[in-house]
């Protein structure tokens, strides 16, 4: 089954984090990269660019409204996500245990739906 993982941030520590710091993150989801594959489960990851960056569309009465940002305030935001190929939830959430995002912020575990079944 493929499941999507989640990773929330705070983009507040990274703004103020070092560069020593961003590298030690960076080697961390290098080395996560690394045992998805090594264990074949690894199908997609990417990470997100500021939600500084993002925009929210909606249509109303006809028309395309388009704004700054996410569309909920938080604390966290989304800062990317996996697809891996597990064989159940369990291991999904091992793999979430191991994602070096977790040390700081939730993972949240989403099943993909399978429209070929």
């Amino acid at each position: 089954m493929r499941y999507m993982l989640l990773i929330y941030t705070d983009e507040s520590l990274a703004a103020t984090a070092s560069e020593a710091d961003m590298q030690a993150v960076m080697a961390a989801y290098y080395a996560y990269d690394a045992e998805t594959m090594a264990a074949g489960v690894h199908q997609l990851g990417e990470a997100l660019n500021s939600v500084t960056t993002a925009k929210t569309v909606r249509v109303r009465n006809g028309k395309s409204l388009v704004t700054d940002g996410p569309y909920a305030e938080t604390k966290e935001q989304l800062g990317g996500f996996y697809t891996l190929q597990c064989k159940d939830l369990d291991e999904a959430i091992l793999w979430a245990t191991k994602c070096p995002g977790i040390k700081s912020a939730p993972i949240e575990i989403r099943p993909l739906v399978d429209y070929a079944a």
